[in-house]
């Protein structure tokens, strides 16, 4: 007598969770792609010296600025996505900013010479660190850099807001000071990368 036939039983695959991406989508985030938005109208504004416009549109996005941070923390909402795309935003429009007021003859070229290089041998170190030590170096501004960042923005503002060609003495005092700041938080990001990476690689410094 033939044995009763049994029917094969597959295992049903369990469904994965589909990903969600609501979560990069927050408040702060929303607010950052915002300011990068903004960009593009503010560099046209500036390109045709329509500079009270742009003024306005770079205290908008100041203020967005504030407010990404604000909600990020009282919500605990903060994302590794915010937490590139904000600084990204922010050195952005600030460094478009200096490059166009410098070509119109607005700021001094020493002063986008220091940003620039500032900002240039930074983001090298850190993919070079990063590179030699295989480990993500954790980013922290100092006292220093937050200074050098709030100057520059001061420089912005006071050349937007000057009247005709007329510069005023403080704006002056004021790009000196800046530059000063910024060389000095150049100093110091260098110094303490160094001292990262010798705590991690010292036979590179034997």
């Amino acid at each position: 007598m033939a044995a009763p036939s049994q029917k094969t039983i597959h295992a049903v695959p369990e469904k994965m969770p589909a990903a969600s991406y609501g979560h990069l989508l927050n408040l702060p985030n929303f607010l950052t792609l915002c300011r990068l938005a903004s960009i593009p109208i503010f560099l046209t504004l500036l390109t045709r010296q329509r500079y009270t416009l742009a003024l306005y549109v770079f205290a908008a996005a100041a203020v967005t600025d504030g407010l990404d941070g604000i909600v990020a923390r009282w919500f605990d909402s903060r994302t590794e996505l915010g937490a590139f795309l904000d600084p990204f935003a922010d050195k952005l429009m600030l460094v478009s900013a200096f490059v166009v007021l410098t070509i119109h003859g607005d700021l001094p070229g020493y002063l986008l010479s220091v940003v620039m290089i500032r900002d240039i041998v930074i983001v090298v170190g850190y993919l070079m660190i990063s590179f030699f030590t295989g480990e993500r170096v954790p980013v922290r501004p100092s006292y220093l850099g937050k200074s050098s960042t709030v100057l520059q923005l001061a420089c912005v503002i006071g050349v937007l807001a000057k009247v005709g060609n007329y510069r005023p003495s403080y704006l002056n005092a004021l790009l000196i000071v800046t530059v000063a700041i910024t060389a000095a938080s150049f100093v110091q990001y260098m110094y303490r990368g160094l001292v990262w990476l010798r705590s991690r690689e010292p036979e590179m410094f034997a």
